[in-house]
């Protein structure tokens, strides 16, 4: 049994079937991506992952407990963290203040700010953030404010935001999308180094099969809504099925 199971999920919105009769299965400690064409379901399955949406049947289990309806900072409490498409930072902090937030999450999903003269009061909290910075090769920018960052430093941001937290899964939602190639293969050398150094299992939607291949360990493969295939990586790009919902872009 994986730390994430998802059992015969179905989620329709009007006449449309967004999933239909989802099993997935996240072992422990791996990678695993949910690729498919546009339309496939994704986004509405990761949604369902954090309990932002109900499916109209089946379940959703994190380690033996239920997601479903369960709020944000509910869901961070169990060990769940969430990386958006788009990143999710304060851009008028700067990264060590940014990095610093998650620290003061109380159980009811509000915050004991304080101001940030008072931030370095708390070592502990600027300690282990300090710490996060130089895990995440980010200590030479801790003063600089994330406005003026490029995407792939306000992706690495997002990512320490989250790490901080000390999460056991990690849901990624497209975290190269826009980025330029060289950030993109920075993304992906800090995902290898937070798989291998952290233990954090990791679940991944992403477009960029460069990214799909370089990470995964297991690939689950939806198409209109359903599971198409699910295999290892090396058998995934050579799948009749696969070539075919993607229309060639796989095996391009």
């Amino acid at each position: 049994m994986g730390i994430l199971e998802v059992k015969g999920v179905n989620k329709r919105f009007g006449g449309l079937q967004a999933l239909g009769d989802v099993n997935l299965s996240v072992k422990e400690n791996t990678v695993h991506a949910i690729i498919g064409p546009n339309g496939a379901g994704k986004s509405t399955l990761l949604n369902c992952l954090v309990g932002k949406l109900i499916p109209d049947t089946g379940s959703v289990m994190f380690d033996g407990q239920s997601v479903l309806g369960c709020k944000p900072h509910q869901i961070n409490q169990m060990g769940i963290s969430r990386v958006f498409q788009t990143p999710e930072i304060f851009s008028d902090l700067t990264v060590l203040e940014n990095i610093m937030i998650p620290c003061f999450a109380k159980r009811d999903g509000s915050f004991r700010l304080h101001a940030f003269e008072s931030f370095a009061q708390e070592k502990d909290i600027l300690e282990k953030a300090e710490a996060i910075l130089e895990d995440v090769n980010m200590a030479d920018k801790r003063h600089m404010h994330s406005a003026s960052m490029s995407r792939g430093d306000k992706r690495r941001l997002e990512m320490a935001m989250c790490l901080v937290q000390e999460p056991r899964l990690l849901l990624l939602d497209e975290p190269t999308a826009g980025m330029a190639r060289a950030d993109t293969n920075n993304t992906i050398d800090l995902l290898k180094q937070i798989n291998d150094q952290r233990d954090i299992t990791m679940c991944i939607i992403e477009h960029d099969m460069h990214v799909v291949f370089s990470l995964a360990d297991r690939i689950t493969v939806l198409a209109q809504g359903r599971p198409l295939v699910e295999d290892a990586p090396e058998n995934i790009k050579g799948n009749p099925k696969v070539q075919e919902a993607y229309l060639g872009e796989v095996a391009a």
